[in-house]
């Protein structure tokens, strides 16, 4: 799914070892209500050197630190030839210890694929109320391939310079041109990412969540994943099923829809939530002048992208940036005022400095290489895509006759999959017994804002069926995509429980639940009175997840 890989985060931390002899035994960790203790495992302690991280800042002073873990590139059982079980990769991670003494350990990811994860240590610890700060020890990491692991994927920085091609083809000639931009970066992935390219898909990713665990010295681990994160943490369970304490999963893949048909649906669900944010432009008109209904504002929208691909804003901002910058309003209500406040800027008045701000925080560029080709090796492997371009060109028209917001864009960040140098293998069908691995019968928690516009709500429900031990909680009416620990006293009151003791709401015959009403829309503001919030792009599934959030109140 349309990935929002924008995240400036560049890191090493120094100091992994190989893992390998296991000596001493793990400390205890304790587990929820009426679970069984898992086998006693005897781990090295000494296999993670944490140490002070001398390339991440703290957030509001968390005590983060940083250490790296070498894993084999490939499991023995995959490997087609005897040398590549000498390959390894170096994964970065970064912890901020338990305030007290830990009882428990939780691993945190934000989604993408492509996205770097060791931030959210401080973010996650520091969203956590003061009794999971102290009982708790937060982990993250970059997953092979990003960030600050090695070797890391790079495959064209060039591919992002502006003006970019209308992502809209008026054309046959405009879609070939297209098609080809698509076709080199992948081969421009193949031809410098190296050897790690066959090996991204989620289940790689998934085994090397099991060796942090053993680093760790941990018996089981708990686990937090939002968006794409959320198909990583089901993976996971369903291959290392008694290595799972707590499993909680926000803003959920559809497991019923390998990524070219999430594609599909993610764009229908993108347009859905555009239209949210124009019908609140509208209510606002005295505050932004763009219409006081929301089809007034959909066409001024529309109108700018046009003019956009005539006369680009200062020869960076085109109709493929502005959509590369605007998709935000599908992630977080937090965005809307930025937003409109650069919209209205340059229609009313021919202001240009808040668009291009807005561009800058929230766009494309060459450090957005790392993060796309991160995400299409993971996605364009993870599963099988069409190879004949009738079906994408079919598939396009359909998408954009109903969401044009982000239709063809999304076809297009996904394009290169149809012509990858790597091998597709079928889609991991999480919550079923399927040949060599289990279903997933543990417990889990599953959150999901009902206007989420990355990732459609129906996943979550879909979700649920597959895993006959989880919890569904919906926020009725939420627009952000990432609802956990965000500010939520209904969400964040059960999210807690479930980590402190392991309760869940009360399953039912179906459907939600627990319900939770939505927290307040944004107020709107003007280009004066603020400037652009920068957002994190970490998202999945071609997602995007906002990190400008608040600590919760205690």
């Amino acid at each position: 799914m349309r990935a929002r890989m924008g995240t400036r985060w560049v890191a090493f931390c120094g100091g992994g070892i190989l893992l390998a002899s296991l000596m001493a035994p793990p400390p205890a960790q304790a587990t929820p209500a009426g679970s069984p203790a898992a086998p006693t495992t005897r781990i090295d302690q000494r296999a993670l050197d944490w140490s002070p991280c001398a390339d991440l800042e703290p957030v509001q002073g968390e005590n983060l630190e940083c250490a790296t873990l070498t894993v084999p590139m490939v499991r023995g059982t995959d490997a087609d030839d005897p040398r590549d079980l000498d390959q390894t990769v170096r994964i970065a991670l970064s912890r901020v210890p338990a305030t007290g003494t830990a009882e428990h350990t939780i691993l945190v990811n934000p989604g993408g694929p492509g996205s770097p994860g060791r931030q959210w240590a401080s973010h996650t610890h520091l969203r956590m109320p003061a009794e999971l700060r102290e009982i708790y020890d937060v982990v993250a990491f970059d997953p092979r391939g990003m960030g600050a692991s090695t070797p890391a994927i790079t495959c064209d920085p060039g591919f992002f310079t502006p003006v970019r091609k209308d992502t809209v083809p008026a054309d046959a000639a405009e879609e070939e041109a297209l098609r080809a931009d698509a076709e080199a970066y992948a081969q421009a992935c193949g031809q410098n990412a190296g050897p790690i390219l066959d090996h991204m898909r989620t289940e790689d990713t998934a085994h090397d969540l099991d060796a942090i665990r053993v680093a760790l010295g941990l018996d089981r681990v708990d686990y937090l994943g939002y968006s794409y994160g959320s198909y990583l943490g089901t993976v996971y369970g369903s291959l290392y099923p008694d290595r799972v304490r707590a499993l909680v999963l926000d803003s959920v893949v559809d497991p019923n829809r390998p990524w070219y048909e999430s594609n599909l649906l993610q764009s229908r669900a993108l347009d859905r939530a555009a239209g949210n944010f124009f019908d609140w432009v509208a209510r606002h008109d005295a505050t932004y002048g763009l219409g006081a209904e929301g089809d007034e504002v959909t066409e001024a929208y529309y109108d700018l992208r046009v003019e956009l691909r005539r006369s680009p804003v200062a020869n960076t901002i085109g109709p493929t940036e502005l959509e590369g910058a605007v998709i935000v309003v599908a992630y977080s209500g937090r965005t809307w005022p930025d937003v409109a406040a650069a919209l209205a800027a340059w229609i009313n008045g021919g202001d240009a400095a808040p668009l291009l701000a807005l561009h800058q925080d929230y766009g494309d560029d060459a450090d957005s290489d790392p993060g796309y080709g991160g995400y299409l090796a993971v996605q364009c492997t993870d599963a099988e895509w069409p190879r004949d371009w009738a079906s994408w060109h079919a598939d396009a028209r359909g998408v954009h006759q109903d969401a044009p917001f982000m239709g063809w864009h999304n076809i297009w960040y996904n394009a290169p999959c149809a012509t990858w140098p790597g091998e597709s293998a079928p889609w991991f069908q999480v919550g079923e017994d399927v040949d060599e691995h289990p279903a997933y019968d543990g417990d889990a928690l599953i959150v999901h804002a009902t206007d989420d516009g990355a990732t459609a709500v129906e996943g979550s429900y879909a979700l649920r069926e597959r895993l006959p031990g989880s919890s569904l909680v919906i926020e009725d009416g939420g627009l952000t995509h990432g609802v956990a620990l965000t500010g939520n006293t209904c969400v964040d009151e059960v999210v807690v429980a479930y980590l402190r003791e392991g309760a869940l709401p009360e399953r039912g015959a179906g459907g939600a639940d627990l319900t939770c009403d939505a927290r307040a829309e944004p107020e709107p503001r003007t280009a004066q009175s603020t400037s652009p919030t920068p957002v994190d792009r970490l998202g999945p599934i071609g997602l995007e997840y906002p990190a400008a959030y608040e600590a919760p109140v205690e």
